[in-house]
């Protein structure tokens, strides 16, 4: 797919983001791979609901590196870090929905386990409801460097798949292209939401 199709595409999933209310007051940011060595990220403190073609910024996935006197989003390093670790990734989007902002909170372990739910499916590679998706929790951190050397290092005892939580943050997910990174994030959107009913429940 070409350039300006992942971008037209990237637009919509932003402006149906802003409209679910998952990234609020200009919160969140999302990208799309542009060949080898650049990627396309929202700039920062653009409202997700109203961007165009004009709010992205082409960055070196190496240095990170955007165009002089613009600004991209604060965790641009993350972004260029996953699309270095895996060349499969195409789009990459980072949200602030209230599910995966509290689930992040009050799951104390460093993984939120997922299991026993249908739409699992909905992610690429799941075909039964009787596999577990692990999900993993970092620490939040202003330190976007850092954080990404973190999770990176992690990677090598516990691959990443499909995305990760900042702690008190959001969720980070990606796919091989906007249509599977944007299918990613309803399905996790939609099992977070069952998994904090089904905790409340269970606490009563």
């Amino acid at each position: 797919m070409t350039e300006n199709l992942q971008l037209g595409a990237l637009l919509a999933a932003c402006h149906w983001i802003g409209q679910k209310g998952w990234s609020p007051a200009t919160g969140g940011n999302m990208s799309v791979r542009s060949g080898e060595e650049h990627c396309l990220i929202t700039e920062s403190g653009k409202d997700k609901g109203l961007l165009t073609a004009e709010d992205f910024l082409r960055v070196e996935l190496a240095s990170g590196r955007a165009p002089e006197g613009r600004r991209p989003s604060a965790e641009t390093g993350l972004h260029t870090m996953l699309y270095s670790l895996d060349p499969q990734i195409g789009a990459v989007l980072h949200t602030h929905s209230v599910n995966s902002t509290v689930l992040s909170r009050v799951e104390r372990s460093g993984t939120l386990v997922l299991e026993g739910y249908e739409m699992q499916k909905s992610l690429s590679g799941q075909t039964t409801h009787l596999d577990r998706v692990l999900i993993p929790i970092f620490d939040n951190s202003q330190e976007i460097p850092a954080l990404a050397d973190k999770i990176m290092a992690s990677t090598e005892h516990a691959p990443l798949q499909y995305g990760f939580l900042l702690r008190g943050h959001g969720l980070t997910c990606w796919g091989k292209d906007v249509a599977e990174a944007r299918r990613h994030l309803e399905g996790l959107e939609f099992l977070f939401q069952c998994e904090l009913q089904r905790r409340l429940l269970e606490a009563k």
